[in-house]
């Protein structure tokens, strides 16, 4: 009966620490945030839209670029990892990488917030030629791997 209770009270407090025990979580990902964008325009379909739409589609390419461009040395798309890319996952690593997403948020807030108040005077002219510019950028992406030698 001892024996019993004994073995009982090992297997209870074993699954207990197994359950409380810090579990490594998954890795963050690089690159978070919108990364793509629904459509592409020509400089005809950008002329009939009205300017609101403009600075919609115009503030949609920011987001994207921000969240893309700065880590573009390590990954183009989302999913992928420090640990995918070979980083040791140390706490001074993982510090980093959510300061640099904070930091990304951050900037990517105060930008849209300024974006959207000062925007409106722009010039639509200007404004569908940035758009273009952006999406260009964007679609350049798409041929990212071509500069890497092999």
């Amino acid at each position: 009966m001892k024996t019993k209770f004994a073995l009982f009270s090992a297997m209870f407090l074993i699954t207990i620490s197994m359950s409380f025990a810090q579990k490594k979580g998954e890795s963050q990902s690089i690159i978070s945030g919108k990364v793509n964008i629904a459509k592409y325009h020509n400089r005809s379909t950008l002329e009939k839209m009205p300017k609101g739409e403009l600075l919609v589609l115009y503030i949609e390419r920011i987001e994207v670029i921000v969240n893309i461009l700065p880590n573009i040395a390590f990954a183009t798309k989302p999913g992928v990892t420090m640990e995918s890319l070979g980083i040791p996952e140390t706490k001074d690593n993982k510090k980093a990488l959510e300061e640099n997403i904070e930091a990304s948020d951050n900037y990517f807030d105060s930008t849209i917030e300024f974006q959207k108040k000062i925007l409106p005077y722009s010039d639509t002219t200007d404004l569908i030629a940035a758009i273009l510019f952006y999406e260009s950028t964007l679609k350049s992406l798409h041929t990212y791997e071509d500069f890497k030698k092999d």
